[in-house]
């Protein structure tokens, strides 16, 4: 027997592998000794038999094998070129270790094929990156091929994650049941309906306390999950490319990487993990030592009617209001006065843009804005010049659905890369644009993972060519976010809705994965386009704050009340971006379930912000204290509640912060909480703390 063992200061991975055996994980959970006996700790990890089993449980390995009797699911289903079931039995063959990564290879040598599972620790974030690789001497077909598998733990249950468009990110807890708990993506893109993660939640795990598994797949195609209880009770996690999405015969496949990390300290100890992993070791920031810019999008103020001096007077206006980003979005243009109309056909449009973009981003430069422009590279209308061209580059039979009025381009060809990296090249050389929204409102007529390769090598084409351009992931909203494309992306549009309320909860959910410096937030109109909700210009603002700002609707409509509010807002926002937007989302669990709350700190623990969201009425009259975390309990805190200037009449009694600030210890911060003012359904309060 062979053990290894990796560690990142906070998961422990143990793996054995036995003679004539495939390699399995015997413990994956937090942090142990460093004297731990790894041989007995793999032995242990042998389950009895009793009646009514066969004589030994076959193992649950890093790819369970259909041909060892393994009573679940497998992961590997694999076939002859010619379409035949192939029986594979891998065995143990080596251990490689190189650079603070782990490789097991494994081989069957009589379908002459090798599987490698690698591990890379990394211990700034807690997290351990897994992939698997297949190879083959002959060409096979690939139906299934998981990341390297994982035993979930015994006790608690599942959060997995859903959604719909304007409604993403919904947090669904699961139980744990004899058979099968699926979650597959089919659609081409990582998907609202189901993002690729999954949290393992031991008994009584909350937002800040407990002991919580933490697993992400970081892949834009469509991904399977499957978390399965076996006859005899074990438990195991799969994820990897949406099944039956290989299809081609090839030599060698490989899964996107699995993030996996364990937190003692609830759902939030997930979250950090996941939020520092993705801001600094995944994203590759074109200006790193840039400040995160406030945007202004002008999608939901002129939509596709682009007219020059209307441009320039939002411009003007938003730059008062303290934007210095303009994002020209959709109907620039082809003849694109609709959506039915021009997409892949990626040249300005010279009836609204007769003298092309210089005029509009010399006033942008006038008012220290940047510009950044919409695309949506990989989607074509049939009324296109494109398509009409050529009609073979379109994915799909011609018969398919159509979906927001256009198809998809096969991603995959060179000849479509090629074209479309020379015309958004020409745009990108001729104007200095910083920014591309690279969009994506259709899903595929059918699942296919090399739409997502295909994808990617454009981006790091472009990337390549034009490093400082950063790019934003957009996909109706929040149906591409995962840490794949995020190799390519460091901005990311959540969702569609610009609805103050449901934004809140839908970045607050977000959280579990993504830090605030990725996360794009906009304050939207009055009423809002895809809720008809009308709310305060103070919340849109608080909202938006909460991670990268921006707004996205008609400022000429903005009272000089609500001008004002917005100014002060987006002030503090700058202010504070520096160390916020490097800072931990903590999650906070509220004693009220009307309040949305949550605690930025700084990694140096010396200052946060509390952001505490009156999202309904509450069942009682007076506040419930709200508890902090992640403090120095010995340690005192300067408090001050920033908006105090907002308490409304019907707040008639005095508690201190309405007032005056206090300087309390992390002890009484944690273990009894802040106690706030009464205030209105759909309003925020806003506390920062400094460490004194």
């Amino acid at each position: 027997m062979q053990v290894w063992r990796l560690d990142d200061g906070r998961q422990t991975l143990v793996l054995s592998a036995r003679a004539g055996e495939m390699a399995e994980v015997v413990y994956w959970g937090l942090a142990l000794p460093a004297d731990e006996d790894l041989k007995a700790l793999a032995a242990m990890a042998v389950q009895d038999v009793t009646g009514g089993m066969i004589d030994a449980l076959p193992p649950l390995s890093l790819c369970p094998e259909a041909g060892r009797s393994f009573p679940g699911q497998p992961g590997l289903v694999l076939r002859s070129a010619q379409g035949a079931l192939l029986s594979t039995r891998l065995v143990f063959e080596r251990a490689e270790v190189a650079a603070g990564r782990l490789t097991l290879w494994h081989r069957d040598a009589g379908l002459g094929l090798r599987y490698g599972a690698h591990f890379e620790p990394c211990r700034d974030s807690h997290v351990i990156r897994a992939w698997a690789e297949l190879m083959a001497d002959q060409h096979v077909r690939l139906d299934w091929l998981a990341a390297p598998v994982l035993p979930a733990p015994q006790d608690g249950g599942m959060v997995d994650v859903s959604g719909r468009w304007i409604g993403e990110f919904r947090l669904n807890k699961v139980g744990w049941r004899p058979g099968v708990h699926l979650r597959e993506s089919r659609l081409g893109r990582t998907d609202h309906a189901h993002f690729p993660g999954l949290l393992l939640t031991g008994a009584g795990a909350t937002n800040t306390a407990g002991r919580v598994h933490g697993l992400h797949y970081g892949w834009s195609g469509g991904h399977r999950m499957l978390a399965e209880e076996l006859p005899d009770g074990r438990r195991q996690v799969q994820f990897g490319h949406a099944q039956g999405t290989e299809l081609e015969p090839a030599q060698r496949f490989e899964t996107a990487v699995l993030f996996l990390t364990v937190s003692d300290s609830g759902l939030s100890g997930v979250g950090t993990a996941f939020q520092r992993h993705l801001r600094d070791r995944v994203v590759t920031w074109p200006m790193p030592d840039a400040p995160r810019r406030v945007h202004y999008n002008c999608w939901e103020a002129v939509y596709f009617d682009h007219n020059l001096e209307t441009l320039k007077d939002i411009a003007s206006r938003a730059a008062d209001l303290g934007a210095e980003r303009f994002v020209l979005d959709d109907g620039w243009f082809g003849r694109r006065d609709d959506d039915t109309t021009s997409l892949g056909d990626w040249g300005i449009d010279p009836r609204k843009w007769p003298d092309g973009f210089a005029p509009f981003i010399e006033h942008l430069t006038a008012l220290g804005m940047s510009f950044g422009l919409w695309f949506e590279p990989e989607m074509v209308n049939l009324k296109s010049d494109l398509a009409r061209a050529h009609p073979d580059w379109v994915l799909g039979p011609e018969d398919q659905i159509e979906g927001r009025q256009q198809r998809v381009l096969d991603m995959s060809r060179s000849e479509v890369r090629d074209y479309l990296y020379a015309r958004i090249a020409a745009v990108l050389g001729r104007y200095p644009i910083d920014y591309i929204k690279w969009d994506h409102n259709r899903v595929l007529p059918m699942p296919d993972a090399r739409q997502a390769r295909g994808t990617y090598a454009l981006m790091d084409r472009l990337r390549a060519d034009f490093p400082a351009v950063e790019i934003e992931s957009c996909a109706s909203g929040g149906g591409r976010i995962d840490f794949g494309i995020m190799q390519r992306c460091s901005r990311i549009w959540l969702s569609d809705s610009n609805d103050a309320l449901e934004r809140a909860r839908i970045q607050h959910d977000a959280a579990l994965f993504l830090p605030a410096a990725v996360t794009g937030s906009h304050v939207g109109p009055r009423r809002c386009h895809t809720s008809g909700r009308v709310i305060d210009i103070r919340f849109r603002a608080w909202v938006a704050a909460q991670r990268q700002m921006g707004f996205e609707m008609d400022p000429r409509e903005l009272t000089t009340e609500e001008a004002g509010v917005l100014q002060q807002v987006t002030q503090w926002w700058k202010d504070n971006r520096d160390w916020r937007m490097a800072a931990d989302i903590l999650r906070l669990d509220s004693t009220d379930p009307a309040v949305l709350a949550e605690m930025q700190l700084a990694r140096d623990a010396a200052r946060f912000v509390v952001f505490a969201a009156q999202m309904g009425a509450s069942d009682q009259i007076v506040p419930r204290p709200l508890r902090l975390t992640g403090l120095e309990r010995d340690a005192r805190y300067d408090i001050t509640l920033v908006n105090r200037a907002e308490a409304v009449g019907l707040s008639r009694g005095v508690p201190l912060l309405k007032s005056a600030d206090v300087t309390l210890s992390g002890a009484y911060l944690m273990q009894h909480g802040l106690t706030l003012p009464w205030c209105f359904p759909q309003t925020m309060w806003v506390v920062e703390g400094k460490r004194a």
